[in-house]
């Protein structure tokens, strides 16, 4: 009886001995898998958001969207990007522009209002700059709601199968200066849309106005982190948008990220006197109407005289859009 014992006692110290000099790598791995507490968290975030509500999610969206958002940063991961978090007015507006393109057949990245991805953002209510990707299929039958989590993750499949120097979702996927995504579905009938809208919140804005007049002064304020100083701002001018049919849409391809028009530059000398601790009063005025779309860019050192600045490999961290009127 004594043998048999020790026998099974000496086989279990032996197992325990493999398994702690097993390499990491054969052993389960913890995983960005989003817990029973953040989808409680995501929760009580998608109650608290007021902006495009009737394109609100339900419970059971929500955790499709959470269990598509561990598939993004699993492919984040690969390419040592640090995961994003679910931002919900990011993925409403993805929810409204899935709904448009599905219902009235085309995909594509301006609406039929002909707003691009950051006056979509910006009109919602966001200030922080979004990039965008779009997906959408179609079927001779109907599609089911038990099919959208295998669904999106065939979108973001396609994006991330991308070669270059055709790849620029899948750039856009792992882009390391993303810290947030908005992630949106629909299906209509023989119709399913799937859109990703990537965020770069690095600031928090205050007083800034939706709409002013042509001639008058306004204020953005903005709060850094205190570990950045801002560093560049570019501010482009653009005409109203105007209607384009679903043929136009799906036919004009990608988007940029600006206008030919560029109406004001604010070097870091110059926003360095608009400096109070980590807060920034930036005074505005705009001589023309239309639609002023302003980007910012920081760095880690302040400079306060004037030298060579260069934003090439940084990334905008705003995508504030004004409206001016006369």
């Amino acid at each position: 009886m004594f043998k048999k014992t020790w026998k099974q006692i000496r086989i279990f110290i032996i197992l325990i001995i493999i398994l702690v000099c097993l390499p990491h790598s054969i052993l389960p791995q913890r995983t960005d898998e989003t817990g029973k507490d953040d989808l409680e968290n995501y929760k009580k975030l998608n109650e608290s958001e007021h902006g495009l509500i009737e394109f609100k999610d339900t419970d059971e969206s929500l955790e499709l969207k959470l269990a598509q958002l561990d598939v993004i940063n699993k492919s984040r991961r690969k390419y040592k990007a640090l995961p994003v978090k679910l931002d919900i007015l990011a993925s409403r507006v993805a929810n409204k522009m899935c709904r448009e393109a599905a219902d009235n057949n085309y995909i594509g990245h301006w609406n039929m209002a002909g707003e691009e991805p950051y006056l979509r953002y910006a009109f919602a209510g966001g200030y922080d700059h979004v990039s965008e990707n779009a997906y959408g299929e179609w079927s001779s039958d109907n599609y089911y709601f038990s099919l959208i989590g295998s669904l999106m993750k065939t979108g973001h499949g396609k994006f991330m199968a991308e070669r270059a120097p055709y790849d620029g979702h899948k750039q856009n996927i792992i882009d390391k200066s993303h810290n947030f995504v908005g992630i949106g579905f629909y299906l209509s009938g023989k119709q399913f849309r799937y859109y990703e809208e990537f965020i770069d919140r690095y600031f928090e804005f205050e007083n800034i106005p939706a709409e002013v007049k042509v001639g008058d002064s306004c204020t953005i304020t903005v709060k850094t982190n205190g570990q950045s100083f801002l560093y560049y701002i570019i501010i482009y001018r653009e005409n109203w948008p105007h209607p384009l049919t679903p043929v136009q849409i799906s036919k004009k391809g990608s988007y940029r990220d600006y206008t030919n028009q560029e109406y004001k530059d604010i070097f870091a000398w110059d926003l360095s006197r608009y400096r109070n601790g980590t807060i920034y009063e930036i005074p505005l005025r705009f001589s023309e109407e239309g639609l002023y779309y302003i980007q910012i860019f920081s760095d880690k050192k302040e400079i306060t005289k004037p030298a060579s600045l260069n934003t090439k490999g940084k990334s905008p961290e705003s995508g504030i859009v004004i409206k001016v009127n006369r």
